[in-house]
């Protein structure tokens, strides 16, 4: 039983990992089941026994995206530090790295970020994007309203605005990066540049 499960779980990250490759090449709109199929070397009823349709697959990349994203913040938030402000920077920093040592992640995030219009069925995922996204800002503004009640941050400045710069300049690393990954290393440059941005505040 453990292996039928076992297998099942590496069918379905065949086809998600496939998936991005199609949606890549193809564009999202005119991929076909059977070209996922093909390309993760199943049979369409097997993309069928994981996913109800195309879309179904797409949701479950961005769910594969963001959950562990979001995750990370909140755990990181619910553990007691002496400075939280240093330590959004290092999450900051490690998730930006490990976008550098994680060709799959680097392949998702420019399919969502560079290639993606999210046209048609799949106007759907701009919900889903929304409420992440709120989710996204309302635990980094606790992060830095818990920088402000230990008495690391200035109490004059507005958490919500902070939030929305860090979501400014993080996502502009990103982009700068997938447009152009042979141009600087994040793992050499994501420390210099999150220190710059919450030096600011320090």
């Amino acid at each position: 039983m453990r292996r039928t499960k076992e297998e099942a779980e590496q069918t379905r990250a065949a086809i998600l990992d496939a998936a991005v490759d199609v949606f890549s090449t193809q564009g999202v709109t005119r991929a076909t089941l059977e070209q996922i199929a093909k390309a993760a070397n199943v049979t369409r009823g097997a993309v069928y026994w994981h996913f109800k349709n195309k879309t179904d697959i797409f949701m479950a990349l961005y769910d594969e995206l963001h959950k562990p994203f979001i995750q990370e913040l909140v755990d990181g938030l619910e553990k007691s530090y002496d400075d939280p402000l240093h330590q959004l920077e290092k999450v900051c920093c490690d998730l930006t790295i490990r976008l550098e040592e994680d060709p799959h992640l680097q392949r998702v995030l420019s399919l969502f970020l560079l290639k993606c219009d999210y046209s048609g069925s799949l106007q759907i995922c701009q919900e889903k994007s929304r409420i992440a996204k709120e989710e996204k800002q309302q635990v980094l503004e606790k992060f830095f309203a818990k920088a402000q009640a230990q008495g690391t941050l200035s109490a004059d400045l507005d958490p919500k605005i902070l939030t929305t710069a860090l979501n400014c300049f993080f996502r502009g690393i990103v982009v700068e990066y997938l447009e152009n990954p042979g141009e600087f290393s994040l793992i050499e440059m994501a420390p210099k540049l999150f220190g710059v941005f919450f030096g600011k505040w320090r």
